[in-house]
């Protein structure tokens, strides 16, 4: 499979382009090459405000453009947070400031900033630098990104087409909402063994499985380094793989997002 094989290509820039991910613990930024997907400089972490408000965040935000701005110039930014964001508004909160929700959060940075921002989901982020850079680079058909973490977050790419805010670590499994049960921290807090985690996870990419009919799913988060644990027991009607990016898939899929948006602004705002 090749890069011929997307629909959407990887839009061409002068300069890196500064990619910024924002954790519950940890804000990290660093500039991407988008010929190659990988940094431009070493990255760049500062630890987010314990008051994580959006006006806080933009600060620390601010701090990271600064020590990058010899190196992108006024090119455009790409910001992941752990959030529903829908042109601009984040319509959720997760370990962040519950003050995110119903924010206009990308008009907050715009305007500490001083500069043109893309703000956009976290697993968005990671599962379009996954389908452009690593594991399912070139793919030609319908791939399902998971993040596999505190819980489990998606993102839906279908020939290097986006669908954000997919959220489908939210769908009711056994009663539950599914990243109750199969969440890698669930895992840990429950003591489970790879073994009977893996079953839960059957459960869930089954279910998933039946509603999307994905061709291929990517499995991200840090639990991904241990993938010969676990996904070996899984049985599916598709290939399922590792992450190849892992901690640099949000920053890198966030340039990418930003410089896409550039060129091709969003209609409704």
């Amino acid at each position: 499979m090749t890069e011929a094989a997307l629909l959407v290509a990887t839009p061409h820039t002068e300069r890196p382009v500064l990619g910024i991910d924002i954790g519950g613990s940890g804000i990290k930024g660093a500039p991407v090459d988008l010929t190659t997907g990988e940094f431009a400089a070493k990255r760049l972490r500062i630890d987010t405000p314990k008051k994580s408000t959006p006006e806080n965040v933009a600060t620390v935000v601010a701090e990271i453009v600064d020590n990058f701005v010899d190196q992108i110039g006024d090119g455009p930014i790409g910001i992941t947070i752990p959030a529903v964001v829908t042109h601009g508004q984040t319509r959720s909160a997760a370990n962040i400031d519950k003050s995110w929700i119903d924010c206009q959060a990308e008009k907050v940075f715009e305007d500490v900033l001083g500069r043109d921002i893309y703000l956009m989901n976290d697993a968005d982020a990671a599962g379009i630098a996954e389908v452009h850079f690593g594991a399912a680079k070139g793919h030609p058909g319908l791939v399902l990104m998971t993040t596999l973490g505190t819980g489990i977050g998606t993102a839906i790419v279908y020939r290097g087409v986006l669908i954000p805010n997919s959220e489908l670590g939210h769908i009711e499994l056994d009663g539950y909402d599914a990243e109750k049960r199969a969440a890698s921290s669930i895992k840990d807090i429950e003591g489970l063994s790879y073994e009977k985690w893996a079953k839960r996870l059957q459960r869930y990419y089954s279910a998933v499985q039946a509603l999307l009919w994905p061709d291929l799913i990517v499995v991200g988060g840090g639990v991904s380094k241990d993938s010969d644990k676990f996904l070996h027991l899984l049985d599916l009607k598709c290939d399922i793989v590792p992450a190849q990016l892992r901690n640099t898939a949000g920053i890198v899929g966030a340039a990418w997002l930003a410089a896409d948006r550039q060129q091709h602004p969003d209609p409704l705002g």
